[in-house]
């Protein structure tokens, strides 16, 4: 053998064994610290001379920024589609618009389809390796879409920017749970999801500056659009490599005792009684097995949750993909259009924050939800009852308003009542890619055909978010009753009827645990 193959076999055996000594420690890392928690002497008490706060502020500038980074690309990816229309890209490649809405709608079939799958491989291949990956491919697929030639080649992009960006949402809502408490936890969905309200604000203004990129390398300036966010997205996909932490169990930048801490809560959270009150404690199931994501399917809470999340997911994405083309169609120029969503996305930014803080502070999900789901009536009623351009703009202003602040809310609700992390893992994959077939719907209900005003796709509108309204109230009156049947058996020593085990294994089913309402 030549000594230069006999360095690099010693090179890559080096290597090799490094990272298994790594995964080893850190296995053990986690073990031990797991037998810390649930250990019988500790309890809340063991951990008070930390600074809950301050953990908590830590968490929140190593984890939030480069989420929310993270989730501006895979917005701005998704949704530019929109911006190139109106910088020639139906046109230039001689697609009808009912092609161009094929090529919408089909991106969300494949999103949907590879949710779950992706979730569940999530936690096995770690977040800090499986995020950044799926990244890359999803911008190697956008800078690709930059250079298709014909209707075909854009769909058949389409398709596999479904497959590629599927598991970046649910893949960081279901991370934060792994982190944060959920009373505390729609704060932070919210502070990574209004960056899909900036990723709109920033593709009109970046799709603006774009666009005079036209003629440059003889290509037309839509295409650098695609060109450029995509290559951006693989250089950020780099950086998530090595910023992107795992878990708790695992975070450099906590202490072996405040790693100890969040654990702790995390595992007792959702119970009607905390670890040192003397009752039967449970701690949520952590390891995997089949049985908790066919439990996800079988939930009846998951699939009425998701018709909540129509009434929000199909304005959300009509709004997305067609605000320009609105603006543009009241009368002004596809400049102007551009620039005039910036103040309605930063705005909405804005409030989603807002409202997430209040919501936590409250530990109430259902009254935000449904209270914005009425004021998106009023907005998209604005928007089908007048042909004045600045009334027009209001309500979809109003809407936009409403969505944002909705969002996290609605995905909040649903992870804080699912206990278990594989079940709570696949349940909101359920939710979101389910629930995202909600875009493939939207995606056709503004054709061109109806514009300017738009009365059918407003109208649609309004019957999903009506249907929402139903689902959200049904979720209140249900999970009030049983919170009440379950307060009920307790009183009676109900819970002493089973062990710690099955009761953990029960999850959500378990007497207590109390559904947030």
């Amino acid at each position: 053998m030549a000594p230069s193959d006999e360095i690099s076999n010693f090179a890559k055996t080096d290597v090799e064994h490094n990272e298994y000594c790594e995964e080893k420690e850190a296995r053990n890392g986690v073990d031990r610290i797991d037998a810390v928690v649930t250990a019988p002497e500790t309890t809340l008490e063991s951990f008070a001379d930390l600074d809950e706060k301050k953990i908590l502020r830590k968490m929140d500038i190593r984890l939030i920024p480069m989420l929310a980074v993270l989730y501006l690309l895979s917005f701005l990816d998704r949704g530019n589609i929109g911006n190139a229309k109106i910088e020639g890209l139906q046109e230039d490649l001689r697609m009808s618009s009912d092609e161009y809405n094929w090529c919408l709608t089909v991106f969300f079939f494949t999103y949907a389809a590879f949710e779950v799958p992706s979730n569940l491989l999530l936690k096995k291949l770690r977040p800090s390796r499986w995020l950044p990956l799926i990244m890359i491919a999803w911008g190697a697929v956008m800078t690709l879409m930059g250079i298709v030639r014909s209707f075909h080649g854009l769909l058949i992009s389409r398709l596999f920017l479904g497959v590629t960006e599927a598991g970046l949402y649910p893949g960081c809502a279901y991370y934060l749970t792994m982190w944060y408490c959920r009373h505390e936890i729609q704060l932070r969905q919210a502070m990574f999801f209004s960056a899909a309200s900036i990723a709109g604000a920033f593709s009109g203004l970046l799709a603006f500056g774009i666009a005079k990129m036209d003629g440059i390398g003889n290509l037309e300036g839509w295409r650098w659009i695609f060109i450029l966010e995509g290559l951006a997205t693989v250089a950020i996909a780099i950086i998530a490599f090595f910023v992107l932490h795992d878990f708790p169990e695992t975070a450099s930048f906590l202490t072996e005792k405040e790693r100890e801490f969040v654990v702790f809560r995390l595992k007792y959270q959702g119970q009607f009684r905390g670890k040192d009150s003397g009752q039967t404690q449970v701690a949520q199931a952590e390891e995997f097995d089949w049985r908790y994501v066919f439990a996800a399917f079988k939930d009846w809470q998951i699939w009425v949750n998701i018709f909540v999340y129509w009434g929000i997911v199909c304005p959300l994405y009509g709004i997305s993909l067609f605000l320009p083309t609105i603006i543009k169609n009241l009368g002004y120029s596809s400049s102007t259009a551009q620039l005039m969503t910036v103040p309605i996305y930063i705005t909405a930014a804005i409030l989603a924050v807002l409202f997430a803080f209040i919501s936590d502070r409250v530990g109430k999900r259902s009254p935000f939800v449904i209270a914005f789901l009425f004021m998106m009536i009023v907005g998209f009623s604005m928007c089908i009852s007048s042909t004045n351009p600045r009334v027009v703009y209001g309500g979809v202003f109003v809407v936009a308003c409403a969505i944002y602040p909705a969002f996290p809310g609605v995905v909040t609700w649903l992870s804080n009542n699912l206990a278990g992390s594989y079940k709570r893992s696949a349940g909101m994959a359920i939710q979101i890619g389910v629930g995202n077939l909600g875009g493939a719907i939207a995606s056709n209900f503004y054709r061109q055909r109806d514009s300017p005003r738009y009365i059918l796709g407003h109208g649609l509108e309004l019957g999903f978010i009506g249907a929402g309204i139903i689902a959200a109230f049904i979720l209140v009156v249900a999970y009030a009753t049983i919170n009440k049947k379950r307060d009920k058996i307790l009183q009676e020593g109900g819970e002493m009827r089973f062990t710690a085990e099955e009761l953990s294994a029960q999850g959500d089913r378990a007497v207590t645990f109390r559904y947030m309402i």
